[in-house]
């Protein structure tokens, strides 16, 4: 079966190749689709957007598309980033930018105070327009500097308490047990019989 996810981004692309193609799956990314322009994301939510961009994609190429709207919430920055994750610091910003300003905006906030969770939302839309939707959700401390190379975006200030270690400091295996993208997507595939 193919199946294509909507994104481009390398890391979130090899996350999902990981886990699809180890149960048999041919896996595809908008880097195989050229044509197709960026979607924009107008939704409030996390839930909003991976819809959005799944039925457009599936409309277009007529495949199971998969899209992922995921971010960072902050309990001390009321939430901040959320929606906003990839693009914090500004639109021609990086991974970065986005952190140097998350640890900023936390100056002075004390350990106890900077809880946090990353927040995935896994759209599934069929070419019939059938839509499911799973949320998966990881809980964290964010750390006062960057620790580990492993991941992308935030995970090199997302502390895992239970590990004692951040997220950038697992292995792929090891982030893909405690995900929040992980989690959303096993329970996809437990409610979901046809991507066995």
């Amino acid at each position: 079966m193919e199946i294509l996810i909507a994104t481009k981004n390398i890391g979130k692309i090899k996350e999902f190749k990981g886990m699809f193609e180890s149960i048999g799956h041919n896996v595809k990314s908008l880097i195989d689709f050229p044509d197709i322009t960026e979607i924009e994301e107008t939704g409030t939510t996390f839930e909003e957007n991976a819809i959005i961009k799944a039925r457009k994609l599936s409309r277009l190429t007529g495949k199971i598309v998969i899209s992922d709207d995921s971010g960072l919430e902050v309990d001390a920055l009321n939430g901040e980033p959320g929606v906003y994750s990839a693009r914090y610091a500004g639109n021609n910003k990086n991974d970065e930018d986005n952190i140097n300003l998350v640890l900023e905006k936390l100056k002075g906030v004390p350990t106890e105070k900077r809880t946090a969770r990353f927040i995935c939302v896994i759209a599934v839309v069929f070419p019939t327009g059938s839509t499911e939707t799973f949320k998966g959700i990881c809980e964290g401390i964010i750390t006062e500097e960057k620790k580990g190379n492993e991941g992308f975006g935030y995970d090199p200030i997302m502390y895992i308490p239970k590990l004692n270690r951040t997220m950038a400091e697992l292995t792929k295996d090891e982030k893909n047990q405690i995900s929040h993208r992980g989690n959303a997507l096993r329970k996809m595939l437990d409610k979901m019989i046809i991507f066995r």
